[in-house]
């Protein structure tokens, strides 16, 4: 409000108060910031970076041409697992409370590498950056080895001894088991509600975590214990995988030449393998996909869905909540199916999340169904068939014709999609602030995200959210 009043109060200043309040150069102070006058307004005397156009107003630049952009992680939603990788929210200096949840992006300054991917699992996060070669980061729950054996000494009355940690507070290191870690670059990571795939880019693909249903492609231990395990497992798919997706309790591959292979938890479907039982051998996918080539996978809870180089979909998993009702009147479907969803156009890629379903076609254009909050108002609730969002929702209009969205994700019960322009909008339910809007209420339509940069890529959790930005400064 004071930066206001003062800006109020400039415009009422003759031509001569006015000069001498640049030269003293004050300060304007707002809640948060301190804003000088000299970064507002000009002094009478043009700096030599002040350059004049034709009409003769100066005009500044703030950034500099040569300024190097890099890459930064924001964190936002739930803050009590760990998963924000925030350690001032969890273990605050004194006479600060712990911070419960974070409703606005926040920079993970400690994750001081350039940032690559990020994936959100079940109250956790996995990082991978471009800089370090055959490294991954991981934070949050860590109960069942999900971010693998992380252990602290802490120091006692008897001595120090070595702990196991089942919440991880701040980025730390997932030990793998490359042969070439020098060489070897991280592509992609994928996480479920206790399991974590890694994808590499010339060793393959590594599991940890919890595999009592196969998920992490390896047999089945009776009565295995997987908190405090430093098992790491290479996964052995016949083909190059080029990516993953992660269910609850199960897990897809895609190759190279298209084709889908998964295994894990299989009793709503979701394994696609025509029966219902668990598999921890990566098996190839049949049904409809059976000779088309797969482009892109999607997966959060136990519904899945795909999309071919013709831009036909796919979906196969639970139908509980009309995801897949097009092709179903039963509440699960165990083979993939086409969709006839034909009049969405040329689809380019999926994304799903417990309840909720959306498609991105070719044009930028966003399309959802199934049940929850949809993106279309309080009165969209439930539709089995794709409904369009308007494109005005992600800011296309006469100014900016030609912003599109190309790039959409599920959380659990929440949408993210990042357009041409780099701007990041969020919708569903927002637990925690994880939509990280600045507040706590649920979001019926898509809503821009503020961050201070161009979004490269976001990834939901059930309660949190992280985007890796091409920063401004």
């Amino acid at each position: 409000m004071a930066l206001i009043q003062g800006l109020h109060n400039l415009g009422k200043m003759t031509p001569l108060v006015f000069k001498k309040h640049l030269e003293r150069n004050v300060v304007f102070k707002c809640r948060r910031h301190v804003h000088s006058s000299c970064a507002l307004t000009a002094k009478l005397k043009d700096p030599p970076s002040v350059k004049k156009p034709p009409d003769g107003l100066p005009v500044f630049q703030y950034i500099g041409k040569q300024t190097k952009r890099v890459n930064k992680v924001f964190v936002w939603g739930n803050a009590a697992t760990g998963a924000l990788g925030i350690p001032d929210f969890l273990d605050p200096p004194p006479r600060k409370h712990p911070r419960m949840q974070q409703s606005v992006p926040y920079c993970l300054q400690d994750f001081s590498q350039e940032a690559r991917t990020a994936s959100c699992g079940y109250g956790f996060t996995v990082l991978t950056s471009s800089k370090e070669k055959g490294k991954v980061w991981g934070t949050g729950v860590n109960t069942e080895s999900q971010l693998g054996l992380q252990k602290a000494v802490r120091t006692t009355h008897e001595g120090a001894r070595t702990v196991i940690l089942d919440y991880v507070i701040a980025p730390a290191p997932v030990d793998l088991p490359l042969t070439n870690p020098q060489e070897t670059q991280v592509l992609q990571v994928a996480c479920g509600r206790a399991h974590t795939l890694i994808l590499t880019d010339g060793e393959g693909v590594f599991s940890l975590g919890n595999n009592a249903y196969g998920q992490c492609g390896r047999p089945v231990v009776e009565n295995e214990e997987y908190r405090g395990s430093s098992q790491v497992n290479r996964v052995r798919i016949d083909g190059k995988v080029k990516q993953m997706a992660a269910g609850l309790d199960h897990s897809l591959f895609l190759t190279e030449e298209g084709e889908v292979y998964s295994c894990g938890w299989g009793a709503d479907g979701q394994t696609g393998l025509g029966h219902y039982k668990s598999e921890h051998r990566p098996t190839k996918l049949l049904g409809d996909i059976e000779g088309e080539k797969i482009t892109q996978v999607a997966t959060f809870a136990d519904c899945c869905l795909a999309v071919s180089e013709k831009g036909d979909l796919f979906g196969w998993g639970n139908s509980e909540y009309n995801q897949l009702a097009s092709v179903t009147e039963t509440t699960q479907v165990n083979v993939p199916r086409l969709l006839p969803f034909d009049y969405v156009g040329k689809a380019v890629q999926v994304a799903v999340g417990g309840t909720i379903c959306a498609v991105l076609n070719d044009q930028g254009q966003v399309y959802v169904w199934g049940y929850g909050i949809l993106g279309k108002g309080p009165n969209l609730e439930e539709t089995p068939i794709p409904e369009q969002l308007p494109e005005a929702l992600f800011g296309q209009n006469d100014f900016s014709p030609d912003v599109a969205v190309k790039e959409i994700k599920s959380g659990l019960n929440s949408f993210a999609a990042v357009t041409t322009s780099g701007d990041l909008y969020t919708w569903g339910v927002n637990k925690y602030g994880c939509l990280g809007l600045g507040h706590l209420n649920d979001q019926y339509f898509p809503w821009r995200v503020s961050l201070p940069g161009n979004v490269i890529t976001v990834d939901c959790g059930v309660d949190h959210m992280v985007a890796v930005i091409k920063s401004l400064l």
